[in-house]
């Protein structure tokens, strides 16, 4: 499974950004997809994820100001991004799991990042 993010830049708090990361690869659309977050100094974080039927769900410290939906037919998964704070600025990286799951290390496959920053 090949991920790519994109959506990245740069955005005063309290604004909006809403991420995508295509997947390509015969079974992709079998495939949890999930997104992270690392800050500079900081371990890869968990922010959301979904399933290929839409099941999801989302770190709480983040629900409430993130959406994650996917849209099968393009292999695509989107993570809107409301009410930024400064603290979300990282980069954000999409990854790909053979079940839902919050747990890095059950994550096989990983995307490039898109870094994202929040100005106060």
């Amino acid at each position: 499974v090949q991920l790519q993010a994109s959506g990245g830049g740069l955005v005063q708090a309290g604004g909006s950004l809403r991420l995508s990361c295509s997947a390509s690869g015969r079974t992709s659309s079998m495939y949890v997809l999930g997104w992270f977050c690392q800050a500079p100094k900081k371990e890869r974080e968990f922010v959301a994820a979904i399933t290929w039927d839409g099941t999801s769900y989302a770190e709480d410290s983040v629900k409430g100001r993130v959406t994650i939906s996917r849209d099968n037919s393009k292999s695509t998964v989107y993570l809107q991004m409301d009410s930024l704070k400064p603290e979300d600025t990282a980069v954000y990286y999409c990854a790909a799991a053979r079940f839902l799951s919050g747990v890095r290390a059950d994550y096989n496959y990983w995307g490039q990042g898109t870094q994202v920053t929040v100005s106060s």
